[in-house]
């Protein structure tokens, strides 16, 4: 069964944007798995720890590039109080966050996300919900 508007707003209430990315893009690893790569201090370690599949370096930038987009969110791994709503995203690209560490771009139905890390070595990496 489908998730109304009106329900969806009250989980979004509910629950944080850091909670809400939990859930759409880790909702499938463990509590354990999540212990060993240290989720807790880096969500991004279920794509470095290849737990989820997704796109890495530059194939991630280009699937980020490409799409279209027109409202999206902003929030950092160690600031999840600093959030950033985008309502007009269509000319966002992935170097816009260049300069940014552990960084999470995803779009309000939570379909996709790009991260950008503080590891030269670990990313950036995109994954899509839909796709993978």
């Amino acid at each position: 069964m489908a998730t109304s508007p009106r329900q969806a707003n009250k989980i979004f209430e509910l629950l944080s944007l850091p909670e809400l990315w939990d859930r759409a893009f880790a909702k499938n690893i463990s509590d354990e798995i999540k212990k060993e790569i240290h989720y807790h201090q880096y969500k991004w370690h279920i794509f470095s720890y290849k737990k989820k599949e997704c796109l890495e370096g530059e194939a991630a930038r280009d699937a980020f590039d490409i799409l279209t987009k027109n409202e999206l969110y902003v929030m950092y791994q160690n600031s999840p109080d600093i959030l950033f709503e985008y309502k007009k995203a269509k000319d966002v690209v992935s170097a816009n966050f260049d300069s940014e560490q552990d960084i999470y771009i995803f779009d309000k139905s939570f379909k996709w996300t790009y991260v950008h890390t503080h590891e030269s070595m670990c990313g950036p990496y995109f994954y899509n919900n839909e796709l993978i």
